[in-house]
């Protein structure tokens, strides 16, 4: 038996907001989060700006002092928004049985906050002077497994690292189990805090940042424009509690939408360029559509990668043109990147649930910075403000360096 999966709980921090009321009201208002980065000095740096998660407490939500220590930030942010999420979908963890709840969060690139700090005391004092706890803050899966200890959760556990695409594989394949009937329910995302020196610098290099609006961080992200020049760095976390549909209706929780389908592929082409015409973009998002039995026709609204680079957002839209055809003038189309920056690992878990309230709430998260109309880039972008539109169905896109390309299919929950 292959069981129903709904989504019943949205955790977010990002940028423009924490909170799934605050995250939704900001994308609503077209809120910008990019600013010049704080976490250190970026003067000598190319790229200078940054969509940071301000004043970041973790005991604010109920993390102990001595334990946030011995978390990397990117954990502070998994364990946080688990709390978020658990609490939003109504989960008396007290009354559940523990051993049916699984965690799947993973992170594109882990504790390098960490990593950078202890190798600066390491060159600094030597070898002797490292932090005991370096290696298990620093590592990919101590979100998974900090949000497991902290929930006693028992159920199946993992971390997904796929770069950009990392929190849609984690909650397609969180999906995957309760579909199989191994969990109940699964508490899956991404999360990413990758705004230090070496991160920043590395990427920078490889020529992937915008570094021409340093004194305009307002207008930096602009996802399909033709003057877009680069994604700017954002951090942050995004989970969803997910349930089999039986155990959502038997508790009474509330459902945002209904995962219909997943699709993940590899372009198998280059270390960061994705394949050509998105090619293997547009045959990721056809599995997803596949998976649901449903047609492109059916979907309103895509929720879009559209990182503010030439290369993915030309490819993505073609490959939404080659997906829709002649539907592509009638699906709606955005990228929230254009006010959080591109979140890494984290991105696909936050974008995920920006899907599921533009399903429940049939309105759709603009494009901010769309002004100049690239020759071939001519879907509805929903451009500057957001609009009113009935959603059927909408998919989230994520794709990740190494060609890891992952697409979540969600739609209105119907008997």
């Amino acid at each position: 038996m292959k069981h129903r999966v709904v989504i019943t709980g949205l955790g977010a921090i990002t940028p423009i907001g924490s909170g799934k009321e605050e995250f939704w009201k900001a994308l609503m208002e077209g809120k910008n989060g990019i600013g010049r980065i704080t976490r250190f000095d970026p003067t000598e740096f190319h790229a200078q700006i940054a969509g940071e998660v301000k004043d970041f407490d973790p005991t604010a939500y109920g993390i102990d002092k001595k334990e946030a220590r011995r978390m990397d930030r990117y954990t502070q942010f998994a364990v946080a928004t688990a709390g978020l999420a658990i609490k939003d979908a109504g989960l008396d963890l007290e009354k559940e049985d523990l051993d049916r709840i699984g965690t799947y969060v993973g992170t594109g690139i882990g504790g390098i906050e960490t990593m950078h700090s202890q190798y600066e005391k390491y060159f600094a004092k030597g070898p002797s002077r490292i932090s005991p706890f370096f290696v298990p803050m620093m590592i990919a899966n101590m979100a998974a497994g900090q949000v497991s200890i902290e929930y006693k959760l028992h159920g199946p556990s993992s971390c997904v690292v796929t770069a950009c695409a990392t929190g849609s594989n984690c909650i397609g394949d969180a999906m995957r189990v309760i579909q199989r009937g191994e969990a109940d329910v699964m508490v899956a995302g991404g999360t990413e805090a990758a705004i230090s020196q070496a991160a920043v610098a590395g990427f920078g290099a490889m020529k992937a940042l915008c570094t021409d609006h340093n004194d305009d961080p307002e207008h930096a992200s602009r996802p399909f424009d033709a003057n877009r020049s680069g994604f700017v760095m954002g951090e942050g976390c995004g989970i969803v509690v997910l349930e089999s549909l039986e155990h959502a209706k038997a508790r009474g929780a509330h459902i945002y939408a209904e995962m219909a389908g997943y699709g993940a592929n590899s372009d198998a082409y280059h270390i960061t360029s994705p394949a050509p015409h998105g090619t293997y973009q547009a045959k990721c998002m056809q599995l997803a559509l596949d998976d649901a039995g449903m047609k492109a026709s059916e979907v309103d609204y895509v929720n879009a990668h559209g990182t503010s680079t030439h290369l993915n957002d030309q490819g993505e839209t073609e490959a939404i043109k080659a997906v829709w055809g002649d539907a592509a003038k009638d699906v709606s189309v955005s990228s929230i990147k254009s006010m959080t920056g591109h979140l890494l690992g984290a991105a696909g878990g936050v974008e995920c649930i920006a899907t599921a309230l533009a399903v429940e709430n049939d309105m759709l998260p603009p494009t901010i910075n769309y002004e100049t109309q690239e020759e071939g880039l001519d879907l509805d972008y929903v451009p500057n403000k957001a609009k009113a539109k009935t959603v059927r169905a909408a998919m989230s896109n994520s794709f990740g360096f190494g060609g890891h390309n992952a697409c979540l299919l969600l739609k209105k929950y119907a008997e």
